[in-house]
C-alpha cells in the first residue's frame, strides 16, 4: 500500500527520512579520530543513547539528535529543516547550534551559559551529544590532540551538561558514568 504525499508518516519512516536526510548531507565529512570514521556515526550514537539510554521515545528529539549539526557543519539551513521535518525539529536544531561565525572560545562559552535556558528537548540531545563526545574523546579522540587538551574538553563538556541536569536522570547517569570513566582512562594515560 502506497502512502499519499500528504499522509503523516509513521514515526519509523519519519525516523528514517531523518537519517537519511543527515547522512547525505554528512556524507562527504569524518570524525577527527585517527581513523576518520564516518561523520554520521556520530549524530546515530547521539539519537541511540537517547533511545537506549534515555529512554527517549519523543519523535522530534530523535529527529532533532539524528540532524543536530546539519545547520552548523553542512550547507543546511534552518529553513530546509523546517520545511522536511516541522517546526518543532527545527527549533530544537536550532537550540543546540553554535554560531560559527563566532571564535571557537565564544562558542564553547555560549554552550556553557546558554544550556540552563534550553529547552528540555534540547538539553537532553546535548547531555547525549556531550555523552557520545566524551565516550568519543577517550576511545578514539582527535587525531594530535595532547592529554592536557582532552582534559579541557572533558572539563568544558561537565559544565555544559551542570547547565542541562534535571531534565533526564537515566541519561544524566549514563553521562555520569562516562565521564568518570573518561577521566579514569587520562588519568591512566599520565601516569
Amino acid at each position: 500500500m502506497t502512502q499519499s504525499p500528504l499522509a503523516v508518516p509513521s514515526p519509523a519512516v519519519a525516523l528514517l527520512e531523518a537519517l537519511h536526510f543527515s547522512a547525505t548531507k554528512h556524507s562527504d565529512q569524518r570524525r577527527k579520530d585517527k581513523e576518520a570514521s564516518p561523520y554520521i556515526n556520530h549524530p546515530i550514537r547521539v539519537a541511540q543513547l537517547l533511545a537506549s539510554e534515555g529512554g527517549v521515545t519523543d519523535l522530534v528529539i530523535l529527529q532533532a539528535a539524528i540532524l543536530h549539526d546539519t545547520v552548523e557543519d553542512t550547507d543546511t539551513t534552518p529553513e530546509e529543516i523546517e520545511r522536511h521535518f516541522g517546526p518543532e525539529v527545527r527549533h530544537v536544531v536550532e537550540e543546540v547550534t553554535d554560531d560559527k561565525n563566532l571564535p571557537k572560545a565564544e562558542r564553547k562559552q555560549l554552550q556553557v551559559e546558554h544550556a540552563p535556558h534550553l529547552s528540555p528537548q534540547a538539553k537532553q540531545l546535548k547531555i547525549a551529544d556531550k555523552t557520545a563526545n566524551v565516550q568519543n574523546m577517550t576511545t578514539s579522540p582527535p587525531d594530535g590532540w595532547s592529554l592536557e587538551r582532552k582534559r579541557e574538553y572533558l572539563d568544558w563538556a561537565d559544565r555544559v551538561v551542570a547547565g542541562c541536569r534535571g531534565c533526564n536522570p537515566a541519561l544524566e547517569a549514563v553521562y555520569d558514568e562516562v565521564i568518570a570513566q573518561g577521566r579514569e582512562a587520562l588519568a591512566a594515560v599520565a601516569a
